[in-house]
């Protein structure tokens, strides 16, 4: 199938950016392009760094942007490496970063991709299919205590531990190895009562397992981290995320950076020394309209947050 993919708040994203004024920008999680094309269209002289680790995702980036010639530069890579992306094109500082985070509406629509619970596929859901570590390779191989705490600590699922023992009780007759078979498992070990709630019980499991394959909260953890390095003064940084650790992760690092003298309130004068890096752009997240969320309801979970370097 063709890479499809909506953007996420691009009028927001682009507004907070500040992408009126020419500079160069940095798309850590590319997609199909539809923030990098807002960028590109909010001045004729902007150019974009795009970043993505999976190969289709720049493959219909690349086709999608043509039109805007050589203002794009491709890199095939994980955005944690951000700052020595950039570093290595010689473009920095740059004016602005943005971090869309998550799995994209392909990635879940791609059966051979197994990134979801609705389609019997292999147990895949690797984003850079370079490397080793699969879905079907973790739940085959971490014991049953690994597994519950990677249930409970990525996916916050209630019953991490049930399922766990259900996944190495199946396991131990014949390998995990398609999204059906995890399913199975998973309805298998959630009592059933609560298979009628609002989400899918498998949803959460599928959660952990996607953010443990592709490592994704460190991935976060050091693209803010290197994105807000890479930044010139002035500079700007927007992050997407849709899920609540994600948004913890971006919303610490925010709050740390734009965070001045953190000396005990009886001390008289400043001793620390400690200068705020960056100021809030957003004093709370910024979530999706009605008129978004009607045409993209994955857009109902996300949100933005942005910050500026001084």
């Amino acid at each position: 199938m063709g890479f499809s993919h909506l953007s996420v708040m691009p009028g927001e994203a682009v507004r907070l950016l500040g992408c009126s004024s020419e500079g160069t920008y940095v798309d850590g999680t590319l997609g199909g392009g539809g923030h990098t094309a807002e960028i590109l269209r909010a001045n004729p002289a902007n150019r974009v760094i795009g970043i993505d680790r999976d190969i289709d995702a720049l493959n219909a980036a690349k086709e999608f942007l043509k039109p805007f010639g050589n203002r794009v530069s491709f890199v095939r890579d994980d955005f944690r490496n951000l700052k020595k992306v950039v570093e290595g094109l010689g473009a920095l500082p740059v004016d602005g970063v943005i971090l869309d985070v998550g799995v994209s509406s392909y990635q879940l629509d791609s059966p051979e991709r197994g990134f979801s619970f609705r389609m019997d596929a292999p147990l895949d859901m690797r984003m850079d299919t370079r490397q080793e570590v699969s879905a079907a390779s973790l739940v085959n191989t971490l014991s049953d205590a690994e597994l519950e705490r990677l249930f409970r600590e990525f996916g916050e699922e209630e019953f991490s531990w049930r399922i766990a023992k259900a996944l190495v009780a199946a396991r131990s007759k014949r390998p995990v190895e398609t999204t059906g078979d995890l399913v199975d498992i998973v309805l298998f070990a959630v009592p059933r009562k609560f298979h009628g709630k609002r989400i899918h019980p498998a949803t959460k499991v599928f959660q952990a397992l996607r953010i443990a394959v592709n490592d994704e909260l460190e991935s976060l953890r050091q693209g803010v981290s290197g994105g807000m390095e890479a930044l010139r003064p002035g500079g700007r940084m927007v992050v997407i995320s849709f899920h609540s650790l994600e948004d913890r992760i971006v919303k610490n690092a925010f709050r740390e950076a734009s965070t001045g003298c953190v000396c005990p309130p009886k001390f008289p004068v400043c001793v620390c020394g400690k200068k705020p890096r960056a100021l809030l752009l957003t004093k709370k997240a910024v979530t999706a309209g009605q008129e978004e969320l009607d045409e993209n309801p994955r857009a109902r979970s996300a949100k933005l947050r942005a910050i500026e370097m001084v």
